[in-house]
Order: C-alpha cells, then sequence, then structure tokens
C-alpha cells in the first residue's frame, strides 16, 4: 500500500489482529495501524482505504475473504449505512464477549486493578429496545426528498436514509420513513433540523425543533400524524426550555421499576421527553436488580445517590434503607425527582443540586456520613469527587459506568488512594449490536 498522503482506490489485503473499541476491525499494514469498518476479528479481508491519518489510517471492506466465525447476517438492511449500529454483523455471544474484553483491558492498562470476581453479563431483548433518542433531519434537493435517520457511517456530516430502525423502539421503528413522507410535505421542511423520541411505558413522544415559527397547516400535520400513530408530538422552537406539548394537551411520560419483591412496592418515575432516562428499558430493570444486589442495602443503611437525575436509582433504594439522598446538577431533574418521591409515598429520599465537577466539600450532604455510595457519572466519571468522598465510613460503594476508561481511572483511585478493592464488576449490553460499554463494579473494604 503506498505511503503517501494520496488515498488510493485500489484494495488491498489485510488480516485483522483485534477488535477496536469502537466495533471496527484493526489491522497492521506496513507498521501502522489501520481501522477497518466491516471487519471482525481473525478475518482475512480485502479493504480498500477511506482516509489516512498521521498515527492510523481508516479502511472499509471490500470482500471478506475468510470470515470469523461469529459473523451474523445483519438484520437491518441499512446496516453498514448508518451509523446506529456497528457490530450486528457478530454474533450476540461475542459482542457481549468483546465488551467485557474491552473492559478487562481498561481496568489492567488504566487502572492497574483486577477484579477478585467476574460478575455475569447482564443482557436483555437484542432488537426494539432503544427508547431515547435523536434523529436528524435534511431536505436534500439534489435527491428530492427529505431524509430522516442517525448519521451516515461513512460519512457522519450526511444524514443516512432509513426507512425503519430494527433496535428503535417498536412505536417508532418501522414509521421512520413515514416521518420523512410527514417532513416532505410541510411547509418547514427546511427549518426542521432533528426529531428527539422518548419513550414510556405506554407512550412514545416525537419532539420537533424547529427553527421558524410552525404554519397552522404544519401543526395541523403534525397533530393529524400524532392521532394516526398514537404518538405524543412536542414542539421546540428553541432551548430545552421552550419545549412544550402539541399534541395531547398533557400527555404523561411514565416508567415503572418493578422491586422483585412482593413485601416492597413499584416504583414509577414521571419524565420529560429531553429528560435523561437509561434508553434500554428491560437492561434498566435487570441493571437495577444487580445494584441492589451489589449495594446490600439494609434498614439501617444511610445512603448517598450521586448523579441520580431523575432518581432511577434513589427511589428504589429508599423503599430498602433508612434515608438516601440523590445530587445532580440539573435542576430539571432534582425537581422532578423530588416529584417523583412524592408521587411514590417516598418521604425518606431528598434531593440537591450540584455540579459534581466542582469541589462539593463543603456542602452539607458532602460532610455527612454514608453508609453506602452509588455513583452514576456521566462518561467524563467521578474522578472529581473522589477528591473528597467517600469518608472513613463507607464501607461499600457501586459504581454504574457508562465509559470504560473513566471507570478504570476511577477504580484506580479508590484502590489505591482510599483502600478499597475491587470486589467484583461485569459488563451489561445497554446498546445491543453497538460497540459502547456499559460496565458495574463493586468495590468494599
Amino acid at each position: 500500500m503506498s505511503r503517501s498522503n494520496t488515498v488510493s482506490p485500489t484494495p488491498f489485503e489485510a488480516h485483522i489482529t483485534d477488535l477496536g473499541h469502537d466495533g471496527r476491525g484493526v489491522a497492521r499494514i506496513d507498521g501502522k495501524t489501520v481501522f477497518v469498518s466491516g471487519a471482525l476479528l481473525g478475518e482475512q479481508v480485502m479493504a480498500r482505504l477511506r482516509k489516512r491519518h498521521r498515527h492510523f489510517d481508516e479502511a472499509e471492506v471490500v470482500e471478506v475473504i475468510t470470515p470469523s466465525p461469529h459473523r451474523v447476517e445483519p438484520r437491518c438492511r441499512h446496516f453498514a449505512h448508518c451509523s446506529g449500529c456497528s457490530l450486528q454483523h457478530l454474533d450476540a455471544e461475542s459482542q457481549i464477549a468483546a465488551k467485557q474484553r474491552v473492559l478487562a483491558e481498561n481496568f489492567e492498562r488504566i487502572g492497574k486493578v483486577t477484579p477478585q470476581l467476574w460478575l455475569p453479563p447482564l443482557s436483555g431483548a437484542p432488537w426494539g429496545y432503544r427508547r431515547k433518542g435523536r434523529l436528524s433531519v435534511r431536505n436534500v434537493a439534489k435527491k428530492g426528498r427529505v431524509l430522516v435517520g442517525f448519521r451516515e457511517e461513512q460519512n457522519p456530516r450526511f444524514v443516512a436514509e432509513i426507512q425503519q430502525c430494527e433496535v428503535m423502539h417498536p412505536a417508532l421503528g418501522p414509521k421512520v420513513g413515514l416521518l420523512a413522507d410527514l417532513l416532505s410535505a410541510m411547509d418547514a421542511v427546511d427549518t426542521i433540523p432533528q426529531i428527539e423520541f422518548a419513550a414510556g411505558d405506554d407512550l412514545m413522544a416525537l419532539v420537533f425543533r424547529h427553527m421558524q415559527p410552525l404554519s397552522e397547516r404544519d401543526q395541523a400535520a403534525l397533530v393529524a400524524f400524532g392521532q394516526q400513530h398514537g404518538l405524543a408530538i412536542y414542539l421546540q422552537p428553541g432551548g430545552n426550555s421552550s419545549v412544550h406539548p402539541l399534541w395531547p394537551e398533557n400527555p404523561r411520560l411514565a416508567f415503572r421499576i418493578a422491586s422483585g419483591d412482593a413485601a416492597i412496592e413499584d416504583v414509577e418515575l414521571e419524565f420529560q421527553p429531553l429528560d435523561f432516562v437509561q434508553v434500554n428499558a428491560d437492561m434498566n430493570q435487570r441493571m437495577m436488580a444487580r445494584t441492589l444486589e451489589l449495594l446490600d442495602p439494609q434498614p439501617t443503611d444511610r445512603v448517598l445517590d450521586l448523579f441520580c437525575g431523575l432518581g432511577n436509582f434513589t427511589l428504589p433504594i429508599a423503599r430498602r434503607v433508612a434515608d438516601v439522598v440523590g445530587v445532580e446538577g440539573e435542576h430539571g431533574l432534582v425537581e422532578r425527582a423530588a416529584q417523583n418521591a412524592a408521587r411514590n409515598g417516598i418521604a425518606n429520599a431528598s434531593f440537591h443540586v450540584a455540579n459534581l465537577f466542582e469541589d462539593q466539600r463543603g456542602a452539607d450532604w458532602a460532610r455527612q456520613p454514608w453508609d453506602k455510595l452509588l455513583l452514576d457519572p456521566p462518561r467524563a466519571g467521578a474522578d472529581k469527587v473522589l477528591e473528597y468522598l467517600p469518608h472513613k465510613q463507607t464501607r461499600r460503594i457501586v459504581y454504574v459506568s457508562c465509559h470504560p476508561a473513566s471507570l478504570a481511572r476511577d477504580a484506580g483511585i479508590l484502590v489505591n488512594q482510599h483502600g478499597f478493592r475491587l470486589a467484583s464488576a461485569g459488563v451489561m449490553d445497554m446498546f445491543p449490536h453497538t460497540a459502547h460499554v456499559e460496565s458495574i463494579a463493586l468495590f468494599e473494604r
């Protein structure tokens, strides 16, 4: 393969020696790492170079010469064009194994720690699981139609044209093409850049971002679409605070979390369509059960739940302990968490607004003694919190992570600076058919 900066269209043969963190195959060509879209570990492929970089190159599969025994036929006809999934061509068991391997490598390389016990992976329904997301919209004059979908795999600047989505909640997945038809006939076809979707247990909501006021005709079209397909329609003329329902007048989005114990009541959480909720409802339930198992809440425990959001973990924990406090940086989420506590008749849970990426050691909740700690941070992790927490009284921490590198870093801090041991850890397949690694870890001392 030529070493010039010019991208050659000539295919080259490559042996795939690894699977990257984003699901692409990894090869070495003339001593340089090449990430190959569509290739799997152990395969011999013909690939075509797409883009050169200083330290690595990017390529795509042209032909699979020797397929992996774990290769399967993708279920979605838009796979390889749409960036929504990257691993539909790999069987489910191997997807889980790849994610577990990524987690283990991060623990070893970044945190310099190893779990005393690997938890069995958690997995659920692999199709129709996605209850929240954002669809891009673009009116392409050259094609004479509106495109609605996720970004293209090969070129993220463009919108992938899809008619249906196999991983999306069934209330919307088969209807993506109908959204494109709807928008094509609207006056505001050039001023709607995105549609966000969010599903509760009983209702799917669509939020239409529009850059200009909508005509009465367009609003009527949206209402008719919602009525026909049983979807709640929201409008977003500005920032997140501008979101409001168009139809019906007072839609209600909510989901239940089963307690798994006949003696303990379930919890129901109401939310707004742009609020953070776990994308996979089935896996959220399974994750909750594992979290409670690892946290081992006792009637006398005082628990601190950081990055608590709507109270997804806080309220089920509250049913089992003496006292629980949830802390979250977004005011609206904290407000709704408190409302959810009241709605469920939970009086031993309280909530605070605080930026957990800033020093909060002076806050009253940060100075109190806590028996147990739950962490569920965003991708950046919880290293700023770990500068002043946990206190010596804390004997158990459950850490739910959406990014293995930040979990590994924070695991090293908890083990090497705070005297905990990494008792157990494992992956949770929150996003089947993607390379996203969700995981959970238990720390004890």
